[in-house]
This record gives structure tokens, sequence and C-alpha cells, in this order.
């Protein structure tokens, strides 16, 4: 017969593993989505009163996505770092670094392959310093990337000598004309939509996520699990350097140059989308479709300050208020 020490103890049920997050974040929707998805909806409501012929027009419709589509990548790239507990200040700065680095005349001549190449080489190459500075340094991800963005620019701009570096190669260039486009969607789009859904597929259906999560939320917990804190950091900033060399090459298609100036304040604008789409700056929290529906909140805002012909120094105090509220939003739920 069992003892009653036995009988009154709790069924040998396995615990879940460490890694794994909560059931809440593995929804495909949850209020703040809803929410975001019907700011968009009031603003395709306001563009169409204001601007009906230009705001609901095919073209408008497709300059959205476009204007979107380049810091879309990029913002896939910062919400798994966030998610994983760090910050990448240096997004913009890699980005016109592989931009310069890939329209170089010498990139240019091994034709389209050569340059995609160079500038994800460029971006992973970046985001393999920061890593080794964050994981293994060990230095505050603030500072590490602070200090990357100060160097990129800078040799963006030695290597472009503070001028534009115009697309010669017509294989690059023909991918940016209507002609390339698929059933009327430009391929800039459709390469956002594939990172997106591999970045939902990696973070909500693989190892890899639920581990990001897990960092995210308690470093010392998943440790003591058996996670390689510092790799899993590590592999955050690879990730986040590739999506910006992807990011780069995009830009390069959609003006047919590089410059040392690109992907200004994209770190800022990667980290807004991100937040305001649930993802906590603290960690351990976050989700891909939360980031592209900011992404597209503040691209929609953009086009209609532009369609009204408002000054942008409003759009600025809009998207500021919008990331307020995000925040007051987040601490809201948070506390207990």
């Amino acid at each position: 017969m069992n003892s009653p020490a036995t009988a009154t103890s709790e069924p040998d049920t396995p615990a879940p593993p460490a890694d794994r997050p909560p059931a809440a974040r593995r929804l495909p929707l949850d209020v703040r989505h809803l929410s975001l998805i019907g700011v968009l909806v009031a603003l395709a409501v306001v563009g169409a009163i204001t601007k009906p012929d230009e705001f609901l027009a095919a073209e408008n419709l497709r300059l959205v996505l476009t204007q979107a589509s380049v810091i879309g990548v990029v913002t896939v790239g910062v919400t798994f770092v966030i998610i994983g507990g760090g910050i990448d200040l240096s997004v913009g700065a890699i980005v016109a670094l592989a931009s310069v680095w890939a329209t170089t005349l010498a990139t240019q001549d091994f034709g389209l392959g050569g340059m995609l190449l160079c500038s994800v080489l460029v971006g992973v190459g970046c985001g393999l310093v920061n890593g080794l500075l964050v994981a293994y340094g060990p230095m505050v991800p603030f500072i590490a990337t602070l200090a990357m963005l100060a160097s990129a620019r800078g040799l963006a701009l030695q290597i472009s000598d503070g001028r534009t570096q115009v697309v010669t190669v017509d294989a690059v260039l023909d991918l940016g004309v209507k002609d390339s486009y698929v059933l009327g969607v430009p391929p800039i789009v459709m390469v956002f939509a594939l990172v997106c859904v591999l970045g939902w597929l990696l973070l909500n259906r693989t190892t890899f996520g639920r581990r990001t999560v897990a960092v995210g939320g308690n470093p010392e917990a998943s440790r003591l699990a058996g996670i390689a804190v510092r790799r899993q950091r590590l592999l955050l900033y690879l990730l986040s350097g590739l999506c910006c060399g992807i990011a780069a090459f995009m830009l390069v298609i959609l003006t047919g140059s590089g410059q040392n100036t690109n992907g200004n304040l994209y770190e800022l604008d990667a980290i807004a989308a991100a937040i305001i789409g649930g993802t906590l700056l603290s960690g351990g929290r976050g989700t891909i479709l939360g980031s592209v529906l900011g992404v597209l909140v503040f691209t929609t805002i953009t086009n209609l300050f532009a369609l009204n012909n408002l000054q942008t120094d409003i759009q600025q105090i809009a998207k500021g208020a919008i990331i307020v509220a995000a925040v007051l939003v987040q601490k809201g739920r948070s506390t207990p």
C-alpha cells in the first residue's frame, strides 16, 4: 500500500520545459493586435475622407506597402533582439554601410548575385561584432550597438566619400520597375512578406524562438535550464544583421543607388514599431505580427501626412504620442 505521504502527493506530471512560452503568447491575435488593426482601419477612413482619390488608389497602396517593406524587414530582426532582452541601435547604420558597400564599382562588377551577397555578408558581419561584444564582451547592448552605429556610419561615409553611388546593373534595376511585379505586387513587398512569415515561424514554431523568449524573460533561469544564453544572444544579433543586409539590398533596388545617409533613424522607427506592437523593452514578450502592424501604422501615418501636405514636425509629434500611449498600455497590463 502507498504511504499517506505518497497518497497525498501531487501526481508525477512532467514539468513544461523552461524555454516554452506561455500559451497566451502563442495566440495569433490578442487585444493589442486588434487595437492596431482598428487604428489602421481608422487611418484608412481618414484617408478615404480627406483624400479619397489619392489614398485609395492602387498605386498609393502599393507605395505604402513598398515603404513599409524595408523598415519592416529591419523591424523583424529588431523584434527578436528585444524579445531576447537586448537592444540594437545600429540597424540604420548597418543598412547604410551594406548599401554603400554593395554598390561600389568593384562589387557591381559581380552582378546582382555579388551585390546581394555583399550586402548580406556586411550585415551579418556587423551583427557578429555586436553579438560578440554583447554576449562575450561582456558589454551593455546599448553601448555596444551605439559604438557600431558610429563606426558603421563613419565607414559608409569613407567608402562613398559622401557621394551617391549609382547602380548600373540592369538586373538589379529591373527589380524596381512595374514589369517585375507579380500580380501587381512589387518584388520588395513579396520579400517583406516572406521575411515576416519566416520570422513568425522561427519565433512561434521552433526551439530557437522558445529559447529567445526564455532568455529575454529570465536569463538566469534559462542558464540553469541548460540554455546557452551567450550563444543565443550572439545568434539574435546575427539575425538582426542578416535582416539589415536584406533590407539594404531592398533599398538599393528601390532607390537604384547606395548612400551613406540610407537608413537614417531606422533604429528608432524599428524599435517604436516593435513597442507599439506589444514587444516589451525588458524582453520576454513580443510578436512578429504586432511589429508588422506597428510598421504599417507608422507608414500609413506618414503617407496621410504627405497626401494632406501636413508638416513633418506634426507627424513626429503624432508618432511620439502613439509610442507613449503604447508604453503606458504595456505598463498598465504588466501591473498586478
